[in-house]
């Protein structure tokens, strides 16, 4: 019964890339024990997946802002004890970053990696025990799997499981019909602009529909109530957690996003999902799902949709009258 540990941290998009590989793990490895080092703030997505044993929190980006505080180092000094209580048969860092290449090494165990050539920091490939040659021009979810097929030695599934639910009890907020606009980014340029929001927003009411806005900090939450004063059936929720994010998200008639990672989340959840790309393209790190399944990714760096594409791939991905 192989110990298995992986090492993806974050960002939330990235983690849920890495969901598939714990599917095809238990899938070739049915009696493997998988554990997962992620950031605390995406330590509940992991945790929504049936395969992992323990999803094992880091908070490297709180420690960094003040690494001589002395309740960091007694949080550092418990995530070493609770990798030391396991000597894993296989580490894979799926990551290939200078810092999960160090969080592997914190564990006992054969710590397998990208090589230099295939790693996002080369440098990391220098900590790693086997290194695997992963082309760098595959989508992210393929990168992931193809580097723990390789490291596990099994044959790569066919199918694409991301393998998580929402929780029994997390249920959506709203009972009528409704799409969730997840229209806030880590980035100015990946935005979609307000105004086509407003007729996008307009047409789902139009159809019966309300929008519903999520929001994570003051600006995003400014922008919402913006966005749904311009609507004739709109809802701002209050702040919410990842798990209720999720519940919001699996409830959704059709989840509309930018370039986020809770639009991948809404794809991993199985919702139907249009992707917006605006500064960013959706080739490598695109929202990415099986064949036959209800996902568009429109746009790129210099083609921001327009509202009736959007409609129309909402019609396509849904199979009904949103069009």
């Amino acid at each position: 019964m192989p110990d298995i540990l992986l090492i993806k941290t974050s960002s939330l998009g990235d983690v849920v890339h890495n969901l598939p590989v714990v599917s095809d793990i238990r899938a070739r490895l049915p009696r493997a024990r998988i554990d997962w080092v992620v950031e605390e703030a995406y330590r509940d997505i992991v945790g929504m997946h049936p395969g992992v044993r323990r999803a094992i929190p880091v908070a490297l980006r709180r420690w960094r802002g003040n690494p001589f505080k002395g309740a960091h180092w007694r949080e550092l000094g418990q995530f070493r004890r609770a990798l030391s209580g396991v000597r894993y048969d296989c580490v894979i860092d799926t990551q290939g970053l200078i810092k999960s290449a160090l969080l592997a090494r914190a564990a006992y165990g054969t710590r397998h990696g990208y090589a230099g050539a295939s790693a996002r920091e080369p440098l990391a490939a220098k900590f790693y025990d086997v290194t695997h040659v992963v082309p760098r021009d595959l989508h992210a979810v393929v990168r992931n799997r193809r580097l723990a097929a390789r490291a596990l030695g099994y044959a790569l599934p066919a199918a694409l499981d991301y393998g998580i639910a929402v929780p029994s009890g997390v249920g959506p907020i709203e009972s009528r019909p409704y799409c969730v606009l997840l229209h806030a980014t880590s980035r100015a340029d990946k935005l979609w602009p307000e105004p086509a929001w407003g007729r996008l927003g307009g047409e789902l009411a139009r159809q019966g529909y309300v929008s519903i806005l999520p929001w994570g900090d003051a600006a995003e939450r400014a922008r919402s109530e913006r966005i749904a004063r311009a609507l004739p059936n709109a809802l701002v929720p209050p702040a919410l957690g990842i798990l209720a994010v999720a519940g919001l998200l699996a409830g959704a008639q059709a989840v509309i996003g930018v370039d986020t990672g809770l639009t991948h989340l809404a794809a991993a959840l199985g919702r139907p999902v249009v992707a917006l790309y605006c500064g960013t393209h959706s080739g490598l790190t695109g929202v990415y799902a099986d064949r036959g399944a209800r996902v568009r990714n429109l746009g790129g760096t210099e083609a921001v949709p327009e509202v009736a594409e959007v409609l129309t791939a909402l019609h396509q991905v849904t199979g009904e009258g949103l069009a």
